[in-house]
């Protein structure tokens, strides 16, 4: 798997930083329309202390908030140079489905593809795989605004 980002590129793009980035590295990217991304999950994430002891399972919330930073990614390096100075916020998640539990070992492979932008809105399709299966799938929904706008 060849790798497009590497995580110093991502943390260029992304303002997220340990904990919450949730993106390890990009290893497709077709301007515009889709990206993917990988997430090693290891038993080092903190979330595994709590969720759950002696039966660790990646949030679900965790798994649509990568999904939700690698169409950030997309977003980004399809825009401009005004909206690159700004930060991509989530707007909406709609149709929502865990099919099945994340675990440490697994390594999440996350594609987002873009549905549309209109009036600075972006809208994806995106789904977190492992081992081939579909973990998790959503629809997105995210805006760039001013850093110190909200």
């Amino acid at each position: 798997m060849e790798t497009v980002f590497d995580i110093n590129e991502i943390m260029k793009i992304l303002p997220h930083r340990y904990p919450f980035l949730l993106v390890d590295r990009i290893v497709e990217h077709v301007p515009g329309e889709r990206i993917v991304g990988i997430k090693n999950v290891t038993i080092n994430e903190p979330f595994f202390q709590g969720h759950f002891p002696g039966h660790p399972i990646m949030p679900g919330v965790l798994i649509v908030e990568a999904m939700a930073q690698v169409g950030g990614i997309l977003a980004y390096m399809a825009s401009d140079d005004e909206v690159r100075n700004k930060v991509c916020y989530f707007a909406s998640i709609d149709n929502v489905k865990f099919r099945k539990p994340v675990l440490p070992g697994d390594q999440l492979r996350i594609e987002v593809a873009a549905t549309g932008c209109k009036r600075g809105i972006w809208c994806f399709s995106a789904k977190a795989i492992v081992k081939g299966k579909v973990t998790t799938q959503a629809e997105l929904k995210a805006t760039f605004a001013d850093k110190d706008r909200l």
